[in-house]
């Protein structure tokens, strides 16, 4: 019976395979293997969870699974996981479970926490406490949650010390770091500025954090022109 289930989702979403989105897929996903991939675009694995979500057997034998063979059913898991939890201490365990297995941007980017919005303390904990891992997507979560729960009637200056304190040679670490510093740019302009002017981060990531601010129909003309003016070379 157990078997049954994880045969029986794995079924289901290799019926949603699109051949060219596979492929699609396959180049932006470069630490991903592509046989792991079975190319299910993201809406209908989302209205595949929301469905899944309702059965409490199949989902609660799913998400003992650990690890999973695919990418789509990482994806599928983080949808299940933020989904069915009501409880924070229960999502950050559920959470600390999965972010070890996770070895992509964009799974890691997919979970989308609702309940840390309503739990901002534990939320915060978790996340001050993922920013010290030694492995990428946990740190890379960590970032984006910041960015996504944290950078309005939320924030604080110290949020921008965490991320901007991080010293990591990953690529996708860094990229989070410049994405996030952007977004601050257009949310938290005053404690944002400070960052660049002081020369706090690398060259590269202090100038993707440039380029992705200049990007943003948010940010006025005025604001750009100082923006493009402490690009480093």
């Amino acid at each position: 019976m157990e078997e049954n289930v994880i045969e029986r989702i794995g079924c289901d979403l290799r019926s949603m395979a699109d051949e060219g989105y596979r492929a699609f897929q396959s180049k932006l996903l470069p630490t991903v293997a592509a046989e792991c991939i079975i190319g299910v675009r993201t809406p209908q694995l989302r209205r595949y969870a929301r469905e899944l979500s309702r059965n409490d057997a199949m989902s609660e034998r799913f998400l003992a699974e650990l690890p999973h063979r695919y990418y789509e059913e990482y994806n599928l898991h983080g949808e299940l996981v933020t989904r069915r939890t009501k409880e924070i201490g229960r999502l950050i365990a559920e959470l600390d479970r999965l972010l070890p297995y996770v070895d992509n941007w964009a799974t890691c980017d997919m979970i989308s926490p609702k309940l840390f919005a309503r739990h901002p303390a534990q939320a915060e904990e978790a996340i001050a406490r993922w920013l010290r891992s030694e492995h990428t997507y946990t740190v890379r979560f960590a970032v984006v949650s910041l960015l996504e729960f944290f950078l309005d009637e939320r924030f604080r200056a110290e949020h921008l010390d965490w991320v901007c304190g991080l010293r990591s040679g990953e690529y996708y670490v860094r990229m989070a770091v410049a994405w996030y510093l952007s977004v601050a740019l257009v949310k938290q302009w005053d404690a944002a500025i400070g960052v660049l002017r002081r020369g706090d981060l690398d060259r590269e990531v202090h100038n993707k954090a440039i380029q992705k601010a200049v990007e943003s129909y948010r940010i006025s003309d005025e604001r750009k022109a100082l923006l493009r003016s402490l690009r480093r070379r």
